[in-house]
This record gives structure tokens, sequence and C-alpha cells, in this order.
């Protein structure tokens, strides 16, 4: 019988960024060095295939700090950690390793900065995502306020109006953020920004290339998990874009077919946490379907790469 033919629209860029490659590296060569168990606090990436295939190499995955030995190395995940925890693991003489994103770093440097400035500092981000939590977590409570919505700009009553500035959780829409970030100038035409965008560059790609491609999709897929702020972002980006329906699958093995029902292209793209094995997965599965052809759409081309802690590579 034959199958009905299907175009798979391939994003480009897709999947793992810089931060996450990185952040997987260091817990790699943590357990290359001192062999396992080595301890994570929370999950290293938002990811369970990645999670799961550290697992079976020795990584340990914790809530807290003190489901950690002291005799054992304890990595801190990609999203960042409030200062409370790397000060605990150096006050039990741990030996910690720091896998937050460089670019998230750069958040937390500069709400440092402005918290020096005395500035009254918005958090532009979601509660309870770890990001956040680490970030709202460099300065002492109080410091900053998260805002999520517009609405809450509108209700955010500063103690000084000519004293503040934002940052935001690096995993944001763009589109998103910049309608929060126009209500908060608007309201405080003062409020200081960031010297250069806080939503990272791989978001912003991947976002991009989502674009490019959401009006020509009949149906888009974005490979990732549930917790992962920056994949549900792709949804989002692309019903915005045009497509009738997106949906966000952890891999091949959740797809509803159903969805599939006279559909002739579909777009495909993954969060920056979820690994190519899983897009070929979700090609392959397609496959049995259809007659396939796939057709990469490249928007932009990656070449940052984030060197590993001194400690592994001495």
């Amino acid at each position: 019988m034959t199958k009905p033919p299907l175009t798979v629209l391939l994003a480009a860029p897709r999947g793992f960024c810089a931060g996450v490659d990185r952040a997987i590296q260091i817990v790699e060569e943590t357990l290359k060095k001192w062999g396992p168990p080595v301890y994570v606090r929370h999950e290293i990436v938002h990811n369970a295939h990645v999670v799961g295939r550290l697992e079976a190499l020795g990584a340990v995955f914790v809530d807290e700090l003190d489901e950690c030995p002291e005799d054992r190395p304890v990595i801190f995940s990609a999203h960042g950690v409030p200062k409370s925890v790397p000060a605990e693991a150096s006050r039990r003489e741990m030996i910690y390793l720091d896998a937050t994103c460089p670019l998230v770093s750069k958040v937390h440097v500069e709400a440092e900065r402005h918290h020096k400035a005395e500035r009254e500092i918005v958090l532009i981000g979601h509660e309870g995502h770890p990001e956040v939590i680490g970030t709202m977590g460099q300065l002492p409570d109080g410091a900053m306020t998260l805002i999520e919505t517009v609405a809450d700009v509108a209700a955010f009553e500063p103690k000084d109006p000519t004293n503040l500035a934002f940052v935001t959780q690096t995993t944001l829409s763009v589109d998103d953020t910049a309608d929060i970030v126009a209500a908060l100038q608007a309201k405080f035409p003062g409020i200081a920004a960031p010297h250069k965008e806080d939503i990272c560059y791989a978001t912003t790609n991947r976002q991009e290339a989502v674009k490019a491609m959401g009006a020509e999709a009949d149906l888009f897929l974005v490979i990732g998990a549930e917790t992962s702020s920056n994949s549900k972002r792709l949804v989002e980006v692309a019903v915005r874009a045009g497509s009738p329906q997106a949906e966000l699958v952890a891999s091949a093995e959740n797809i509803d077919w159903n969805w599939f029902e006279g559909i002739q292209t579909l777009g495909l793209t993954a969060g920056a946490s979820a690994p190519e094995d899983l897009v070929q997965g979700v090609i392959e599965a397609c496959r049995a379907h259809f007659d396939v052809t796939v057709e990469e759409v490249t928007t932009t081309r990656e070449d940052v790469v984030f060197k590993l802690p001194r400690v592994l590579v001495e």
C-alpha cells in the first residue's frame, strides 16, 4: 500500500545549545575524574532522556544539598542556584562544580550590579522556574520583584519609580518579553535596561527558525519536556507564526497520530535541552506512516562554545 507523502520542515538551529552542552559535559567529565557516584542538585537540564543517560553513567540527581554526602562531588544545574547553595557547600567543605549557563550567570552579575547601585530590580520571568529561583536568590529577600505579565506591570508600585532596573529570565519568548518591557518603559520611563539582551541567543535563534516555518506547517511538533520553558515557548511561537496546530512531545512515543489526519507538511524543532537523537526518532516514526521528504530550514549558524571549569581541564 502506498504511503501518503509528508514534507518535514526541519528547523535549524534546534536542540542543544552551548549552555546545555557544557552542563552535560561537566557531569560526564566529573564522573571521569572522580568516578561514580556524582551528585547533581536538580535536573542538570530539563530533559528526562538526558537525565536517564547520565544516571546510567553514575550521576545521582537530588532535590537539595542535604541529600548529598560530603565526600562526593556535587554539581549545580545549568539553571543556576541561589547564593545560599554554594555557601552551604563551602561550609560543608564539599567538592562542588557550578554548571550554571554563562548567560544565566550574566543576569546574576547584572542584578548584583543594580543592587549595589541601590536600584529596585524587576525580574521578568515565570514563578517557580529554577532559573527564577536562582536569580532571585542572588540578592536579599525583597530586593527583586517578579513580573510575569503586562497586568503585573500595571499593579506594580515600586518604592521609588525613578530608581528601577529590570532583568529577564533567559528562556522566555522574545515577543512576550517585548510586551512586558514596553509596558515597564511606558510606566517607568527611566527604568534601566540590560546592557545586552538577557534572552539567550539560542532561545532567540530557535524561535526565529520556527517563525520562518510556522505558516507553511499544517502541524508543528516541538520536542521537549513539559518542564522546559524554552520548549513550551516554541509551541506558542509556532501558533503565532501561523501553524494551525502545534504540540509539545517528549519523544516519538508521545505522538498522537490522529494529529496527522489531512497533514501534508510537518514543522519540526527541538528545545535547547532536547538531544538530536529524539529529533531523528520522530522522523523515523513518521517514515513508518508516510513517504517522508525532509527539508532543513536554516535561519542562522551557531558557533558558540562555553569553556568547562578549570578543575576539569587541568
